[in-house]
């Protein structure tokens, strides 16, 4: 009797608190998917950026895959982008975020996925073509060319193109100016003809300054090349007179290295016009002289192919 009670009671109580190993095993992987998502939130760490990634696209993944098998799952729920917007630089592909969208950082021409203004073409290539062209000039140290990342610089001397106090070009200046033109004419990148002059003080019936001899100088060249044929759209000029100094002014050589026009080719260029048809245009045909009819026999009205109207009294046959 004893034996049938207690073997009762261990059948009753075996396997009822079982539950409570699986509950608490839930409980524990719960604890921990939350402090690894908690980690990935507050961490700035490559890692974490990287499986947050990850994640992100295996989940956006699975969701098209399911909305392609018609099953319901559209999507909309899953993030697709970081909630928070960053305000960042990114050094290595030289882009930076900004209100306007992200625009190409100097030096870095070589980056093709952003929106960026028209390159025009490369400023080594020209300046090795500008280096045979100008090769006398250069060994006399009548001209120096100077490349940087933006601009690509050609110094000719005042001395050489103009006389003392004047802004008409020697012929031997128009020479020179040809041989600039013959490099610089089949490309599209802009132009900026800049002008300098010394501290010496000028004042006379044709320039009140330097500032005006500096203009006056640079509009020379820019007309040469524009009668050259140089697109004017290219170009600008800029006069900066006695107040951008390349050398010192107390000696009769710094002087002179401050006389000089500078005709400056920038790494952009003109954007190609959209949309309008270069092919020559067709003759237009002329249309006869049309007359109108007029209730006075004496005063005849036609119409002239361009569009107007002629009044006359004459009877034209």
């Amino acid at each position: 009797m004893l034996r049938r009670r207690l073997r009762n009671v261990s059948s009753k109580s075996q396997h009822t608190e079982r539950w409570l190993v699986s509950y608490a095993d839930y409980m524990t992987i719960m604890f921990a998917f939350f402090v690894v998502m908690y980690a990935i939130a507050i961490s700035k760490e490559e890692n974490f950026q990287i499986l947050s990634d990850s994640l992100e696209h295996v989940f956006d993944k699975s969701a098209r895959q399911y909305s392609q098998n018609g099953e319901g799952v559209n999507g909309n729920g899953i993030l697709s982008d970081r909630v928070t917007p960053e305000q960042e630089v990114l050094y290595g592909e030289s882009i930076q975020k900004q209100e306007q969208g992200p625009e190409l950082l100097d030096g870095q021409s070589d980056t093709s996925n952003i929106q960026q203004k028209y390159l025009g073409k490369p400023l080594d290539s020209l300046l090795t073509k500008l280096q045979s062209a100008l090769i006398d000039e250069i060994r006399d140290g009548e001209a120096n060319l100077e490349l940087n990342q933006d601009w690509l610089i050609i110094e000719l001397s005042s001395g050489m193109l103009f006389s003392s106090g004047s802004s008409v070009a020697h012929l031997r200046a128009k020479q020179v100016v040809k041989l600039v033109k013959d490099i610089i004419a089949p490309v599209d990148n802009y132009i900026r003809v800049r002008g300098y002059t010394d501290n010496e003080t000028i004042r006379n019936e044709i320039f009140r300054s330097n500032w005006e001899l500096s203009v006056a100088r640079a509009t020379s060249i820019l007309v040469e090349l524009e009668e050259l044929g140089i697109n004017s759209a290219r170009m600008a000029i800029e006069g900066y007179g006695q107040y951008s100094p390349l050398a010192d002014n107390s000696t009769e050589q710094g002087r002179a290295e401050n006389r000089k026009v500078v005709i400056a080719l920038s790494k952009y260029g003109l954007p190609p016009v959209i949309g309008v048809d270069k092919s020559k245009p067709e003759s237009q045909k002329i249309e006869p002289e049309i007359e109108l009819p007029s209730d006075d026999d004496t005063i005849k009205i036609i119409r002239l192919p361009h569009g107007g109207v002629r009044i006359t009294t004459r009877s034209e046959q």
